[in-house]
């Protein structure tokens, strides 16, 4: 099911064996538009309160949606002696190998067809959602609002849309634009840019935060910009970034 992210914030986390904490952002990786992490801030007993800590959703138990709860696979302790990783600075990759090996998990990239050479550089793809929701979304004429939101696919965690609120120009009118169909995104000056003129987003399928994004306004919504529907075929995941990286970090 398809579910808006922000919403997920303030979301309790519960261990095997007690509480663990709430749910104060997310990271994305920024090459195949997924949200990788939940960043939780501890505050259990027993636990180091006030500790900000990754979760990911490989760990989940179970998500009650209706009472906003997060059941994780996990005990209190072994989530309390992970590897510490300051989720105010850039997660690199040897961070995220030390945090797999702490859980077992396989590493969520490798199945990716990466060089050695981009292996070795630790390249940094993890993005704060904090950090995305704001940017500008620049169309090929003009701005037309800014990201609001992520539309995410609660079982593969895939990010299919960015909420566009455009309520400077449009009264609060608020559209869905697939992260996939952005030219390229700027990340220093905070700008998706998307190769469709304003007014053609503007007039898309507006988007009623209140209803579910369903399969019949997603049609609409891929008939409209006239796109390939992911969901016609068998959805292997991209091997190369599906957007044009500005201004990157190495």
């Amino acid at each position: 099911m398809l579910r808006s992210l922000m919403d997920m914030l303030r979301y309790n986390v519960t261990a095997i064996d007690g509480d663990v904490g709430r749910v104060v952002n997310f990271l994305l990786d920024d090459e195949r538009w997924a949200v990788r992490y939940l960043v939780v801030q501890t505050s259990a007993k027993g636990m180091r309160e006030g500790r900000r800590v990754l979760i990911s959703p490989s760990s989940f138990l179970k998500a009650e949606w209706a009472t906003k709860e997060f059941g994780l696979a996990l005990t209190q302790e072994r989530i309390d002696s992970g590897p510490s990783i300051d989720t105010n600075k850039p997660v690199t990759r040897e961070q995220e190998r030390a945090f797999h090996r702490h859980y077992d998990f396989a590493p969520y990239w490798s199945d990716q067809a990466k060089s050695q050479l981009a292996d070795s550089m630790e390249d940094v793809h993890l993005r704060s959602a904090e950090e995305v929701v704001g940017f500008q979304i620049q169309g090929t004429d003009d701005t037309i609002g800014h990201v609001d939101d992520f539309i995410v696919d609660d079982e593969s965690w895939q990010v299919r849309y960015l909420v566009v609120n455009t309520r400077k120009w449009w009264f609060g009118k608020k559209v869905l634009v697939a992260p996939q169909w952005a030219s390229r995104v700027g990340w220093q000056d905070g700008t998706v840019y998307v190769d469709l003129p304003r007014q053609t987003i503007k007039d898309s399928p507006e988007w009623d935060p209140n209803a579910p994004v369903n399969r019949e306004y997603e049609a609409r919504l891929y008939d409209y910009y006239g796109r390939p529907m992911y969901w016609s075929a068998a959805e292997p995941l991209p091997a190369t970034p599906p957007t044009q990286l500005e201004n990157h970090p190495s």
